[in-house]
């Protein structure tokens, strides 16, 4: 590809070292050029490092830099043009308002917060930049949170990106020649001497931390300014004769040699390089809780954290590392081998040329492009959300770059989470214009073609595939079920709606296929699937333990999870109550109560564990999907009324007993090959002691049997998107 990054050129320390290290690695591969729009130390190095580099002399004013802009841009005609800094960002869009050539900037800070400060220049450069954000083709954060703050302001969810920061860590100092004074601690920090940066928290932390530990020494190295306030606050809290100001140094990786605990305490950052710079010299790290620092920073596991401004924990943090030479040592190399397998230099440049390709694909893409996905979305339910996951992660998975819109009753929320376009339920308007540039339809996953509810929602679905085959949509109903359809003008409405307009019915339940025979659907291709959520991946053990923790609930214990739901016939708890107590008492196993849909199943799990006298325990916590998939999984065995919490359950090898308020947990424990079901109303000690007997017996080697049986049945939703999306 050929490349063209516009640089503002005035970059220092972090940002100054991700340019330069990217243009480097990209030019590897690509023709790369690199405009600077100041003479400096970026320009001055870039040649040394084999990159192609123009220099603008900013003297000579706004007008000759647009100027060399557009001559550039128009001479080396890149596929894209690469803007980094607030500078560049104006003249990349400028440049392309002349050659037509899209356009993308690295967002290496809060837009809100570079000018912290100075507001003359907030009000000038800050706004002047803010625009130019706006009109971005793209945008690249430099940290996950960042990219999350862009959806959060408005910016389309499926045009940010990220990139890390990335280093060369094959020269780092192997742990034999870690020698340091064991007489002194040195605190340091690398960083511009700016409010942003917060570092006057630091010097009262480190003050805090003095009055215990003489030992204690604290470095500044950096510039700016705030450094006369920063010096007078080291005076008046008496730590003057121990805090060094160093300047700003070149050698940031020899000042970490000298350096024992590395600190960063900024009230905002992407993803800070000074944090690398001291995990290769293994110095071991506390930073606030900020920006992309937590994607590095595991708490306890590769450094320690601490909310900004918070200067007290921050001082217990310090101590507690200059006490523990063992510590130092274990979070270092924790947090160096993290770094080396997440952020390396090769990590950071597959990363952004894959994001320069994806963008190449989408500027070529055909008109009517995309898919729009319809269903309870956005209501707090975890089965609904998990079933939009996994639709999104089978799309994906049959092509990358495909853009998908999600009607949701939070649709902001939806973005955020799934970094997909998103509108609100109801907005017609927005689904008919969407209809009319997209190619598949997906009606996805649970009950929505029923009456139960009212009629007014089925009309309401019924209408969205009306609409989506009218503007030249395929249409698929995706992972589904359907009914209870009780009303006789509603049964054909509904046989003539799916007639007429449906090309394919994947159904997640036999029984969903029984009802469509009844009322002669006969037209679109019906097959037998499972529920889209089966095909989510497991989750990671960490995530497991660390939401029990979170919820108070003993990680080590083995347990049995109960997902009840309040429900008008479920008055007497008492069956529920007696079999947590047998399974305490002879298998040994702790009750746990998870909330599926939040809050509305808190009370009810609340109520339920504080009659039972063995251990119970119940969350009141709103877990994600993933902790609540894993939660489940960790599990010996789960009692579910919540329907995913069956499908959670067995799709990850979790033994069932199913309690039936509804056809379609019948019709899921009947399809899936699971054999422990109780109807509600046959509800009884015995009867769940006995489900729960059986089901312990056969183990875990029946829940996979299950496991593979749905994983298999739920291949054939993406396959039928597939099949439409190649038409």
């Amino acid at each position: 590809m050929r490349i063209m990054m516009f640089a503002a050129g005035g970059d220092l320390g972090g940002g100054k070292t991700h340019i330069l290290s990217l243009a480097k690695e990209l030019s590897k591969e690509n023709d790369l050029r690199l405009v600077c729009f100041r003479i400096g130390e970026m320009s001055n190095e870039a040649p040394g490092l084999g990159i192609d580099t123009v220099a603008v002399d900013h003297k000579l004013g706004f007008a000759h830099a647009r100027k060399v802009a557009t001559e550039q841009a128009r001479e080396f005609r890149p596929d894209i043009i690469h803007c980094h800094g607030s500078k560049a960002n104006v003249l990349g869009i400028m440049a392309r308002s002349s050659t037509g050539i899209p356009v993308i900037t690295t967002v290496h800070s809060d837009p809100e917060l570079d000018y912290m400060g100075a507001p003359l220049r907030n009000i000038t450069y800050g706004n002047l930049n803010r625009i130019a954000l706006r009109r971005m083709n793209y945008h690249v954060a430099v940290a996950g949170r960042m990219q999350d703050l862009l959806i959060s302001r408005g910016f389309d969810p499926q045009k940010v990106f990220t990139v890390y920061n990335g280093m060369d860590f094959s020269d780092a100092v192997p742990p034999k020649e870690v020698k340091r004074d064991p007489d002194i601690i040195r605190i340091g920090i690398a960083a511009r001497l700016n409010p942003v940066k917060d570092i006057s928290t630091l010097i009262k932390a480190f003050a805090i931390a003095y009055e215990k530990d003489k030992r204690l020494r604290l470095s500044i190295a950096g510039s700016g300014e705030e450094e006369g306030k920063l010096k007078e606050l080291a005076k008046t809290l008496g730590v003057e004769d121990v805090t060094t100001f160093e300047g700003w140094l070149s050698d940031i990786r020899g000042y970490f040699k000298t350096i024992d605990i590395n600190v960063l305490c900024s009230l905002s950052e992407t993803f800070p390089y000074s944090l690398l710079e001291g995990a290769c010299e293994r110095v071991p790290a506390i930073a606030s809780n900020v920006g992309g620092i937590p994607y590095l920073i595991e708490h306890e596991r590769t450094g320690l954290l601490f909310e900004a401004g918070d200067a007290n924990t921050f001082a217990k943090h310090i101590l507690r590392l200059a006490a523990d030479d063992e510590l130092r040592k274990t979070l270092a190399d924790a947090l160096l081998a993290k770094a080396d397998e997440k952020f390396s230099l090769n990590r950071m440049r597959a990363d952004q040329q894959a994001i320069y390709e994806k963008i190449k694909r989408l500027e070529n893409a055909p008109s009517r492009y995309g898919a729009v996905l319809c269903g309870a979305y956005g209501k707090g339910n975890a089965g609904d959300d998990a079933i939009l996951g996994a639709i999104i992660k089978s799309l994906r998975g049959i092509d990358q770059d495909l853009p998908i819109y999600v009607m949701s009753r939070k649709p902001m929320e939806t973005r955020l989470h799934e970094h997909v376009g998103s509108f609100f339920t109801f907005d017609i308007f927005k689904l008919n214009s969407l209809l009319r540039k997209t190619k598949l339809f997906v009606s996805g996953g649970g009950t929505l073609i029923q009456d139960v509810t009212s009629t007014r929602s089925l009309l309401f679905y019924l209408y969205t595939l009306r609409a989506a085959h009218k503007a030249g949509v395929k249409v698929e109903m995706y992972g589904c079920g359907i009914g209870p359809v009780s009303s006789e003008k509603n049964r054909k409405r509904t046989a003539r709606t799916l007639n007429d307009n449906v090309d394919i019915i994947a159904l997640r339940d036999s029984i969903s296929w029984d009802l469509l025979k009844e009322i002669n659907v006969v037209k679109p291709e019906i097959i037998l699937a499972a529920d889209p959520a089966v095909s989510l991946p497991p989750v990671d053990m960490f995530t497991v333990r660390t939401a029990f923790e979170k919820a108070g609930i003993p990680a080590d214990d083995k347990k049995i999870i109960f997902c009840i739901r309040p429900w008008e016939e479920f008055k007497d708890y008492s069956p529920i109550v007696k079999a947590a107590e047998y399974a305490y008492e002879k298998y040994g196993l702790t009750a746990v109560f998870l909330p599926m849909e939040y809050p509305r199943d808190v009370a009810i799990g609340k109520e339920v564990a504080a009659m039972i006298k063995t251990p119970a325990y119940a969350s009141e916590l709103h877990h994600s999907i993933e902790e609540l998939r894993g939660m489940l999984a960790s599990a010996e065995l789960a009692v579910g009324m919540r329907l995913h919490s069956l499908i959670f359950a067995a799709s990850l090898g979790t033994p069932i007993v199913g309690i039936s308020y509804d056809v379609k947990v019948d019709s899921f424990i009947k399809d899936s090959g699971a054999k422990h079901l109780i109807r509600l109303e046959d509800l009884s000690a015995d009867a769940l002691i006995d489900n729960i007997d059986n089901a312990i017996k056969e183990g875990r080697g029946a829940g996979e049997e299950t496991k593979k049986l749905l994983i298999e049945l739920e291949k054939k939703n993406a396959l039928c998107a597939k099949r439409l999306l190649d038409e």
